[in-house]
């Protein structure tokens, strides 16, 4: 992996976020939390969970070395797994959108020599963990993608136009 898949994914993770977004604005407030049979209830806890998920990751890569992302006042706070973060949809659009050009920052920061490196962290339940910083930093753009399918499904589910995540639109 290199330094440009990178930059790659973090271009795409911003697109398909601003697009998936704008069908996210059109919902109603309880379109937005209603709840549907999966682990996260609703279209709000997923976006929830996919924003501190990112945050408490890009936390944790000031571990392998000082980035400037990281003089951001935004990291001054720490979220828990039950924090809400967003008040309204379009508190989670405004702060998604900016945490999104943070990712995109850091991501232009990354050398190759970061890439071949070892992160060193401790897991959310405190154990000791050693992971090449690459194959993390996929892990974190993986992971928005998988939560993105959950939301593009309970799009589905309300009779929601959806189609958002195409990666080929930007090779």
């Amino acid at each position: 992996m290199t330094s440009d898949t990178f930059k790659l994914l973090a271009r795409y993770n911003s697109y398909v976020n601003s697009e998936m977004n704008k069908h996210i604005s059109l919902l109603n407030k309880d379109e937005w939390v209603r709840d549907f049979d999966g682990f996260y209830k609703n279209i709000k806890a997923l976006c929830n969970h996919i924003y501190i998920a990112d945050f408490s990751w890009l936390k944790r890569f000031a571990l392998l070395r000082p980035f400037r992302y990281l003089e951001d006042p935004l990291f001054d706070f720490n979220f828990s797994w039950d924090s809400d973060v967003f008040d309204s949809i379009k508190d989670y659009i405004d702060k998604r959108s900016e945490f999104d050009d943070i990712i995109s920052s850091f991501v232009d920061e990354v050398t190759q020599d970061d890439l071949n490196k070892s992160l060193k962290y401790k897991s959310w339940s405190g154990e000791p963990q050693e992971r090449n910083f690459a194959g993390v930093l996929l892990h974190v753009f993986n992971h928005q993608t998988h939560h993105r399918g959950m939301i593009s499904l309970y799009l589905e589910m309300l009779g929601k136009e959806n189609d958002f995540s195409n990666l080929v639109k930007l090779v």
